[in-house]
């Protein structure tokens, strides 16, 4: 039987315990704060993040795509301890040159199997792909296999996070400063999604209560395969999970059920006290 690894990148927010339990392999995305350097996950924690990020006259964070070489040297490292193939998922590339380095860091690797996959999404919806690409690998599913259930799959997944406001997306360059100015002037509390790469206004209610009931039926039309509440501190994300999960009526198993903070990879688009989550829809 031939061994299938998986790799993916930091912004799919899956945190290292967890990848490491999967098996999966992440190559980290650089963040900087002013002159500091940092790779996401590595030297540079969630937490740590965070408390970065609130700090009182913190610069803003900026981030940059993985090397060619970072994506190299995991996948060498991959075939030597084993593998076979590769299934590498990763975030949009209209969101980040990450893909870009992957696909150079294939070339170089012509002579070995390695499969790219755009998720077309971002944070767990990257995350809750290569979980499938690791399940499907350890039921002995070939690689080319696994690459096009994943591709297929591509289309059951949702992202909905209720923002705060529009400031970080503004700071972080994936809307205009009139976007959110009127926004901002409106009082709105918005609900984004992730389509096809693109960031889109899913909704826009006017207070917190409203979105996190909006957020919430987003979540919980479809019958669900699989669930990742994210947040973004302060937010309660436990209870929103909580709630989440009581929608779906005790619909989901529990072993597809996960809470994660939003990393150093993305956080900075999202700011602080944001709630929402990625649902694989069951199909």
């Amino acid at each position: 039987m031939s061994r299938v690894a998986v790799v993916t990148d930091s912004a799919s927010d899956l945190p290292p315990e967890a990848a490491a339990a999967a098996g999966i392999s992440i190559v980290p995305l650089a963040v900087a704060f002013g002159e500091e350097q940092f790779k996401a996950g590595v030297d540079l924690t969630t937490d740590e993040f965070w408390r970065r990020m609130t700090a009182p006259d913190a610069p803003f964070p900026t981030t940059a795509a993985s090397s060619p070489g970072d994506f190299q040297a995991t996948y060498e490292s991959c075939f030597a301890a084993g593998a076979d193939a590769i299934v590498s998922v990763h975030v949009a590339e209209t969101l980040s040159g990450t893909l870009k380095s992957a696909r150079i860091a294939r070339d170089a690797m012509a002579d070995r199997e390695i499969h790219l996959i755009d998720s077309g999404s971002a944070s767990m919806g990257v995350g809750i792909l290569a979980l499938l690409a690791t399940r499907l690998a350890a039921e002995g599913v070939p690689a080319t296999e696994i690459a096009r259930t994943v591709e297929e799959r591509k289309a059951d997944v949702d992202l909905y996070v209720a923002l705060d406001t529009l400031e970080y997306l503004k700071k972080g360059g994936r809307i205009s400063g009139a976007q959110a100015a009127i926004g901002n002037l409106l009082s709105v509390k918005p609900i984004i999604t992730v389509r096809e790469g693109l960031v889109h206004t899913a909704d826009k209610p006017r207070t917190r209560g409203k979105a996190r009931e909006r957020t919430l039926q987003l979540l919980t039309a479809r019958p669900v395969e699989w669930l990742a509440v994210l947040y973004t501190p302060p937010a309660d994300g436990a209870s929103f999970r909580d709630e989440v999960v009581d929608r779906l009526g005790g619909g989901v198993d529990p072993s597809k059920v996960s809470l994660q903070a939003v990393g150093p990879s993305v956080g900075p688009h999202l700011g602080p006290g944001c709630v929402g989550a990625v649902v694989l829809f069951a199909r």
